[in-house]
């Protein structure tokens, strides 16, 4: 969608980011919460985003393992955002709410944007669509951090409806008592 935009105004909006201390991870009520879940992906091993799990390939969500699950969690959190996006606040690129509370994994494509037997729960993108938003950065706006975040929750998550970021934030407030994260980076010329 953004990438038939031309290259000056990205280099115009080069100075609005929100950055890596506005994500969720990062928020201050979160920062006795141990990072003691391990996250992984084959597609943040490298320092790019594969351009397959973006708006320019096929817009496949990345597939995910985590470790780690404390035994008193009742459920699991996944959050992908962008901290770069030139918004005031990070890019949402997937919430997925209420995995099971045990070490798993999340297929390659598994974030579709409806949920049923074979697809998670998932809130609202920045986009205010269900699913994952592929990563469309401005051309000329300089390298994205992807910032792919699990948490721990004591307890199910009993979102009424599709959740949003502020909703996440909440929640996590209250019942999040591990977390772990990831980062990986993608960038249109």
């Amino acid at each position: 969608m953004l990438e038939k935009l031309p290259s000056i105004v990205g280099h115009a909006l080069q100075g609005l980011r929100p950055g890596m201390e506005k994500i969720l991870y990062n928020d201050p009520a979160l920062q006795a919460v141990p990072e003691s879940l391990t996250l992984e992906s084959a597609a943040f091993d490298a320092p790019t985003l594969p351009q397959r799990f973006t708006e320019d390939g096929e817009g496949l969500s990345p597939p995910f393992a985590w470790k780690g699950v404390p035994a008193g969690a009742a459920s699991l959190l996944l959050v992908i955002e962008d901290a770069d996006s030139p918004t005031p606040t990070p890019l949402v690129h997937a919430i997925v709410y209420d995995l099971p509370p045990r070490d798993d994994i999340l297929k390659e494509g598994a974030i579709a944007t409806l949920d049923d037997e074979e697809h998670p729960h998932t809130g609202l993108n920045s986009f205010f669509n269900t699913g994952y938003l592929p990563p469309d950065p401005p051309p000329g706006h300089g390298p994205h951090r992807y910032v792919a975040q699990i948490y721990a929750l004591d307890a199910p998550s009993g979102f009424k409806g599709l959740p949003r970021r502020p909703q996440v934030r909440d929640l996590l407030h209250k019942h999040a008592i591990a977390r772990g994260m990831i980062c990986a980076t993608y960038v249109r010329h």
